[in-house]
């Protein structure tokens, strides 16, 4: 019943027309506004490689965003899957991978960098949204401490980083527990010397209370989905919260966000309406969805006034900011 109480609520939410709270459409955001290279620039280059973060700092995108994985030894690479990907990955015959690859996890850092990721997989349905990727052959999963030394050597003393625990309550054998990875992560930031121009998001909150705990320097960023949001099985609370289910708080994804410490909210594009947007401002939320690519969502989302977009091809949301101008 709660797992159809919250499909009624997101129903409602999608209905919520985009004049029904004005203030929301029309007030820009009072802060400057964060344009994410998701996963470096995917639509231009290969996903959380070099040469896509190279493309995010020559695109000047405010933020690079990226996911972080942790090998059998402990090195913090860029990787999104759990898992080598097998439409992004060769192996060192140089052929394709195919399915039952095994986690990042499993294997030590010098056994990743075997693995080619320069180019999607010809004909793949992943490949589809991305005609315009520009492939780089050869390109190996780097580690977090060298997007930190790329930008370094670039000179841009601005750019920030929106990096994300890949971690899962559904799948536990395939990365450290929340609490160590997330100890792992600070040290590896704090090394770096890049927690004050860092974000850590999640889906998995229990990383994101770990962080606000233990390296309250480093901003957090709460990521929601319809999937990580629902009840789990047989009406229990769901494993990715962290005990901060919105049927706890009205149905409230923001306030839900508010009660876990959250002052940053990544809200699933399709799903944002200008109610929830007027409700996260009023707790004092900065509100950024996820992915967007579609010119026409873009212009939605930038009319409804978020505080930024994470998207595949921040050089589309350039140019339909640019137009407004």
């Amino acid at each position: 019943m709660k797992a159809l109480r919250y499909l009624a609520v997101a129903a409602c939410c999608i209905a919520v027309s985009g004049t029904a709270v004005a203030d929301a459409g029309k007030t820009p955001p009072a802060r400057p506004f964060d344009l994410q290279g998701h996963r470096g620039a995917r639509g231009l280059a290969p996903e959380n490689t070099l040469p896509a973060f190279r493309k995010a700092l020559e695109l000047n995108v405010t933020t690079i965003e990226c996911d972080m994985a942790i090998t059998k030894d402990g090195v913090v690479v860029i990787h999104h899957d759990l898992w080598l990907n097998p439409d992004t990955t060769r192996g060192p015959d140089g052929k394709w991978l195919e399915k039952g690859t095994p986690a990042i996890h499993h294997l030590t850092y010098a056994e990743l960098q075997q693995y080619d990721v320069g180019r999607l997989r010809p004909g793949s349905d992943y490949a589809k949204p991305f005609p315009d990727q520009v492939p780089a052959d050869g390109t190996r999963i780097p580690r977090l401490a060298e997007l930190f030394d790329l930008v370094r050597k670039s000179g841009n003393t601005r750019i920030g980083f929106d990096c994300e625990t890949k971690v899962s309550p559904l799948d536990p054998d395939a990365t450290l527990p929340p609490e160590e990875f997330a100890r792992r992560v600070i040290a590896e930031i704090r090394e770096g010397g890049m927690q004050h121009r860092l974000m850590i998001q999640s889906f998995d909150w229990r990383t994101l209370q770990v962080v606000q705990k233990e390296a309250p320097e480093i901003r957090t960023m709460y990521l929601s989905s319809p999937r990580t949001l629902a009840p789990g099985k047989d009406g229990a609370p769901s494993p990715w919260l962290a005990g901060f289910d919105p049927e706890r708080h009205g149905g409230s994804v923001p306030k839900a966000v508010h009660a876990a410490g959250g002052r940053i909210w990544a809200p699933n594009q399709t799903f944002l309406t200008p109610a929830m947007l007027a409700e996260a401002r009023a707790l004092g939320l900065v509100v950024i969805p996820w992915t967007v690519n579609d010119p026409a969502m873009m212009n939605k989302l930038l009319d409804m006034g978020v505080d930024g977009i994470i998207s595949d091809r921040p050089d589309l949301v350039q140019r339909e900011m640019t137009k407004r101008k």
